[in-house]
């Protein structure tokens, strides 16, 4: 199958009935805000996109999307890559007993004003909340490698404070 773009918005419920199928790319220069969180550029995100409708009638967007990310480290403060895949999926709702009626199995997402969905910003959207949220190397990768940091001295000898409870011993003792 040939790789081609993503498109930025579909109507679901037009690409359910037909039972469309994208298997694409959506270029790393529409994902700003996941760019943003990056120590350097994300590659472009890897996506295949089903749409349907189930047994019970329910029209859904289901997927995955994969991209390798450029981050910091936060243990020894240099760049690495890692790869972040997500699953989903969607079922568009257009008010709120819908959302409330959507079995677990689905997330609910709105249509714009004209009945579409935006996929670029939803895969970006997915992929921004699976980043790690404290990026760091492999321990065997990492230059700090399981080293703990420590900042500051503490002091071994430390004094030995009175216990706060002896007053009520001498209460009880009366």
């Amino acid at each position: 199958m040939q790789t081609v773009k993503i498109p930025v918005s579909i109507d679901p419920f037009r690409a359910a009935s037909s039972g469309l199928r994208y298997e694409g790319i959506v270029p790393s220069s529409n994902n700003k805000r996941l760019n943003e969180l990056c120590a350097g550029d994300c590659s472009d995100v890897v996506v295949s996109l089903e749409c349907g409708v189930d047994l019970q009638g329910i029209v859904y967007l289901r997927g995955k999307a994969v991209t390798e990310l450029t981050l910091l480290c936060q243990r020894c403060m240099t760049q690495y890559a890692t790869e972040v895949t997500v699953d989903f999926c969607f079922s568009p709702c257009k008010n709120e007993t819908e959302i409330d009626e959507l079995p677990d199995a689905y997330d609910p997402i709105e249509c714009n004003e004209i009945g579409e969905v935006r996929l670029h910003q939803l895969i970006e959207d997915e992929l921004i909340v699976a980043m790690p949220i404290i990026p760091m190397h492999e321990d065997t990768d990492c230059s700090s490698g399981s080293k703990d940091i420590v900042v500051g001295e503490i002091d071994p000898a430390h004094e030995e404070r009175p216990n706060p409870f002896a007053v009520l011993e001498k209460l009880k003792s009366k």
